[in-house]
């Protein structure tokens, strides 16, 4: 029989190899492409943030919430509290064999996650003794539920806005205190000598003023009162109550608005870098199996012209 001809020249240099394990080879560079660490720390990574075992989590804080609830029910706790204490125990085991596996997985990244941190900082509480200088730790143990802050997805985004704010509100907050520091001298001077348990010192005045500003019992607590007295008191606060209230506090709601905004084209920004620098991942390992498939075909191609005549041609032949 003639010598097998070879489809390709990589075929002929190179030792072949079954297709399964050349596609798991390719994925496995292409895994180490993206993250650079080994394959099972990729998929142990994978399977922790499935849906599936993202939802289980979060019914699990959900269920940790309703009994550090139930706990505060002397009834349930005295007929109960067993049951509630072991149950709680092994959902904080859940969540800490859970940490384990992401520390496993992600290993010093982990850390550079401020979720991540946050999480690991709230099951480390829980583990916290909770009895003699730490007995005030026991209360602590319903951060746990926060922590569905941390697994879903929207209530993260808006926890990041609000993070994100923070540097905006704090000028608005300066901005307030200005105000509220400037009327309350005025007001001590124009009120405290007949008001003084509202207005006669520095402090009673801004602590009423804030009050004012809340919107809360200002008309018929305060301002009428006043009116009784000061018939021209009105444009006082009606200018006051026009800045604190109906400008500076809804500066809060613009900033925090902005941030959010901010913050949700930041993600989507950095969605399409990661899109687009997995795209030509992708596209090199479609490249690969494409020719490797044309490989394959040329093989049987070529197997199929030197195949050795059958017995049924060979007695045709004679």
């Amino acid at each position: 029989m003639p010598e097998l001809v070879s489809a390709s020249p990589r075929l002929a240099s190179e030792p072949r190899m079954p297709l399964e394990a050349r596609s798991e080879t390719a994925g496995s560079r292409v895994a180490a492409a993206r993250g650079g660490a080994p394959v099972w720390r990729q998929r142990l990574a994978a399977w922790i943030q499935a849906p599936l075992v993202q939802n289980a989590l979060i019914a699990l804080i959900l269920i940790n919430a309703a009994i550090l609830g139930l706990e505060t029910f002397p009834g349930v706790r005295s007929d109960w509290g067993g049951w509630l204490r072991a149950l709680d125990q092994a959902i904080l085991a859940v969540f800490v064999v859970e940490i384990a596996l992401r520390l496993l997985a992600h290993r010093m990244a982990f850390f550079r996650d401020p979720w991540s941190v946050f999480d690991f900082v709230v099951v480390g509480i829980a583990l916290m003794p909770s009895s003699g200088p730490f007995a005030v730790l026991r209360a602590l143990r319903v951060l746990r539920v926060m922590r569905v802050i941390s697994l879903v997805p929207s209530m993260r985004r808006v926890a990041g806005g609000l993070i994100a704010a923070v540097p905006g509100l704090g000028a608005v907050m300066g901005m307030i205190m200005v105000i509220l520091y400037v009327s309350a001298v005025v007001a001590t001077k124009l009120f405290g000598e007949r008001f003084p348990e509202w207005f006669g010192t520095l402090g009673e005045s801004a602590f009423t003023l804030f009050q004012v500003m809340t919107l809360e019992s200002w008309a018929m607590g305060i301002v009428r009162p006043v009116l009784e007295v000061y018939p021209l008191a009105w444009v006082f606060f009606l200018i006051y109550i026009l800045i604190s209230t109906f400008t500076m506090l809804n500066l809060f709601i613009a900033v925090v608005v902005n941030a959010m905004q901010t913050e949700h084209a930041r993600e989507f920004e950095a969605e399409k870098r990661n899109a687009a620098q997995e795209a030509p991942t992708d596209m090199s390992l479609r490249v690969e199996l494409q020719a490797l498939h044309s490989e394959v075909k040329k093989l049987r191609e070529s197997l199929e012209h030197n195949r050795p005549p059958t017995a049924a041609t060979t007695q045709e032949s004679v």
